[in-house]
C-alpha cells in the first residue's frame, strides 16, 4: 500500500498486529465478530430475495407480456411499466423542487433558533412516520372526492409527493450541511452574494446527498401500493390523451399485487416482481453514475 509519491504507507496494520491487538482485547474481538456476521447475514437475504425472485419469475417473462394491451388472457405488464414512469416523474416534479427549496431555506437562509424552523422539521419527521394506508385514506378523501379529480394519475401523484416530500428535504438538508462553511465564507470573501453561493456553490457539492434521496424517493414511489390503490386506481391501461392526468392506471406494485390476490396469474406476478427489481437496480445505478459524474466534475 503506498501514497500518491509511492512511499509505503506507515499507518498499515498487519494481519499479526491485528490478531494480537485482538488477543489482547478479547471484547474488541467479540464486536469485530458481531458486526462482520450482521454484514454476512445483510448480505446474505439480500442475495436470497434476489436470487428467489429470479428463480420464480425469470422462467416466466416471454415476450407476450410486454405487450401493448393488457387482456384476461395476456395480462401485459406493459402498461404498468409506462404508469409507472409516469407517476414517478410527475410525484417528482411536484416533491423534488418544494423539499429542495425547503431545505435550502431551513439551512441557508433562516435564523437559528427560529421556531418556523423547528415547526418545519417536527412536521417532516411527523409525515415521515405516518403509515402509507394512512395517505392513501387521505388522498381518496381529498383529492379523488373532496377536488373531484376521481382514481388518476394526479391524485396519485399528488399523494406520493407528500409521502416523499419529507425525505427528499431532510436528505437535502443534510446534503447542505455537510458542505463546509469555508466553501461560503472563500464566496463570500469575493464579493458574491448568498443567491450565487447556494447555487454555483453550495448546491454543486451537495448534489450527490440530494441524489441519494432523491433514489430512496423513487425506491418508494417505485414500491408503493396501498396509497395509489386509494387515488390511482387499479385500471390495466396507458393513460393518454389530452385528460392523460385524470385517467387511472396500475404501476408495476399494483399489477403485481391484483395478479397475486386474484390467484389465477402466480408465474406472471413473480414475473412482474423481476421486472420491478430490475427497473429500480437500473434506477440506482444511473443516478449513481450521475452523482459521479457530477462530483468529478
Amino acid at each position: 500500500m503506498r501514497d500518491i509519491h509511492g512511499l509505503p504507507a506507515v499507518n498499515r496494520v498487519s494481519l499479526r498486529q491485528r490478531a494480537r491487538s485482538y488477543l489482547r482485547r478479547p471484547l474488541s474481538l467479540l464486536l469485530f465478530l458481531l458486526v462482520g456476521l450482521a454484514a454476512l447475514l445483510t448480505a446474505a437475504t439480500l442475495l436470497f430475495i434476489i436470487g428467489y425472485i429470479l428463480v420464480r419469475g425469470a422462467p416466466h417473462i416471454p415476450p407476450s407480456l410486454f405487450e401493448l394491451t393488457y387482456n384476461s388472457v395476456n395480462v401485459s405488464l406493459f402498461p404498468a411499466v409506462v404508469t409507472t414512469v409516469m407517476m414517478t416523474l410527475l410525484s417528482l416534479l411536484i416533491a423534488a423542487p418544494l423539499g429542495i427549496f425547503t431545505a435550502i431555506y431551513l439551512v441557508e437562509y433562516a435564523r437559528r433558533g427560529n421556531r418556523l424552523v423547528g415547526l418545519v422539521r417536527i412536521t417532516s419527521e411527523t409525515l415521515s412516520g405516518i403509515p402509507s394506508i394512512v395517505y392513501g385514506l387521505f388522498g381518496m378523501l381529498f383529492f379523488v372526492t373532496a377536488l373531484h379529480w376521481g382514481f388518476s394519475l394526479l391524485s396519485g401523484a399528488c399523494t406520493l409527493a407528500i409521502m416523499i416530500l419529507p425525505l427528499i428535504m431532510r436528505t437535502t438538508e443534510e446534503a447542505l450541511k455537510s458542505v463546509p462553511d469555508s466553501f461560503r465564507e472563500a464566496s463570500f470573501g469575493l464579493g458574491a452574494g448568498r443567491l450565487r453561493t447556494v447555487f454555483k456553490v453550495v448546491l454543486p457539492s451537495a448534489v450527490p446527498g440530494i441524489l441519494a434521496g432523491v433514489i430512496l424517493a423513487i425506491g418508494r414511489i417505485v414500491g408503493e401500493t396501498a396509497a395509489l390503490i386509494y387515488t390511482a386506481g387499479t385500471v390495466a391501461q396507458i393513460p393518454g390523451g389530452k385528460d392523460a392526468l385524470f385517467l387511472s392506471g396500475r404501476t408495476l406494485a399494483i399489477h403485481m399485487y391484483v395478479l397475486s390476490s386474484e390467484g389465477l396469474h402466480t408465474n406472471e406476478a413473480y414475473a412482474t416482481a423481476v421486472v420491478l427489481l430490475v427497473t429500480v437496480l437500473l434506477i440506482n445505478t444511473l443516478s449513481a453514475v450521475v452523482a459521479r459524474r457530477l462530483t468529478k466534475g
